[in-house]
């Protein structure tokens, strides 16, 4: 990776709501330096700049810095495939924001272009690297619950279209809840089991249509155009058997973000679309107690939310690992291997719910190294 002084200079495509946390949040790592903002937008772009005291440029001009060693991908779905193919044909390093693409063909092309141009492709999400995850990593790493051979995973909720403003991506082919939401079920599965062998589904849509609820479009009708409700079943390589709920369609319910079930006990691990929270466990005997926190960098509340509360918000920990995994010649947590195997997990079920069968993966990978304390803390300023 080249360097030019003694940061890496970062530039970001997309100036939408998720930039505002890669700009906030960069500062709080090692080595990185936000450089220049662009947007196909120039006047988001601008205003995104000045908000951060940072260059605003249009997008070939930001392809072509050469102050510029990593590029951030921070558009809508649809568009990640094409900005960071060509971020790759500039010679720059790429992170994007999950779906890295909304095809196995389209990602396969991307890591091809990147080995022969030996450039770094990375991936969010990072919130398994969270101390909560990391911890339930440790715990499961430490056969605390011996083998697990079955867990329980959901995300449900009524969707996006009541609270955002523009909506209309999140109900099209490469989005829905399950490749909106599932990147970060998916990411956190990987790394506490491992690759999935096969997996089996059932979709729907409850409804054709989307009513937007807030903003200068409340009222709108938007088509529903790819699946809202999937539930799947995914048989690990380990020999772990999974259920995996991803669901625009449910209004209220009781079921836990993440249950694994081992030969010695339970694991209750926090929602992976966040970096911290409690983590519970169970013995033989079925009572569960909370795990004491453990003093983790990536768990410690910084952020508050309006719904949430104090959060733990460590995003950019993935793109800070992926340049020290560079200049120390080690594979990084994020990697597009990785990446690659949970966009066939996410798009084999969604093509399992329209065949009516169980799919045998191609692709798999590797469970990514884990972040401890220490290795943590390295990666902060």
């Amino acid at each position: 990776m080249t360097t030019t002084g003694t940061k890496l200079g970062i530039g970001i495509i997309g100036c939408g709501n998720i930039s505002t946390s890669y700009l906030r949040l960069a500062p709080l790592f090692k080595g990185l330096e936000v450089r220049a903002v662009a947007d196909i937008n120039m006047a988001a772009a601008t205003a995104r700049a000045a908000e951060f005291n940072t260059k605003a440029q249009s997008v070939d001009d930001l392809l072509a810095n050469k102050d510029i060693d990593i590029v951030i991908n921070l558009t809508i779905p649809e568009a990640h495939y094409p900005i960071t193919k060509r971020i790759l044909e500039a010679g720059k390093h790429a992170y994007s924001e999950k779906p890295l693409v909304l095809t196995l063909e389209q990602g396969t092309t991307l890591r091809d272009l990147a080995a022969s141009k030996g450039l770094k492709v990375g991936c969010a999400p990072d919130t398994f690297l969270g101390g909560a995850h990391q911890q339930a990593r440790a715990i499961v790493d430490e056969g605390r619950i011996g083998t697990i051979t079955a867990a329980a995973c959901a995300v449900q909720s009524h969707g996006p279209e009541g609270w955002h403003p523009s909506p209309d991506f999140f109900f099209l082919p490469g989005a829905g809840p399950m490749l909106d939401l599932g990147p970060y079920y998916v990411a956190n599965l990987i790394n506490l089991l491992g690759p999935v062998r096969r997996v089996g589904a059932l979709t729907s849509s409850a409804t054709p249509t989307r009513t937007i609820g807030s903003g200068a479009r409340a009222g709108e009708q938007i088509p529903v155009k790819t699946p809202t409700n999937i539930h799947a079943l995914l048989e690990f390589a380990s020999g772990a058997t999974v259920q995996l709920s991803t669901s625009w369609d449910v209004w209220s319910h009781r079921r836990a973000h993440f249950e694994f079930y081992g030969t010695e006990g339970s694991l209750y691990v926090p929602d992976p679309n966040f970096f911290g929270g409690k983590i519970e466990i169970a013995g033989k005997d079925g009572v569960i107690s909370s795990v004491e926190a453990w003093d983790h960098p990536f768990g410690k509340p910084n952020q508050d939310h309006p719904k949430h509360g104090a959060l733990a918000n460590y995003r950019t920990a993935g793109l800070a690992d992926m340049a020290v995994a560079h200049i120390e010649g080690r594979e990084h947590r994020c990697s597009l291997e990785r990446t690659l195997h949970g966009v066939e997990v996410m798009t084999a079920c969604i093509e399992s719910g329209a065949r009516g069968e169980f799919i045998t993966l191609t692709t798999t990978c590797t469970r990514p190294q884990a972040l401890g304390i220490a290795e943590a803390r390295a990666l902060l300023a």
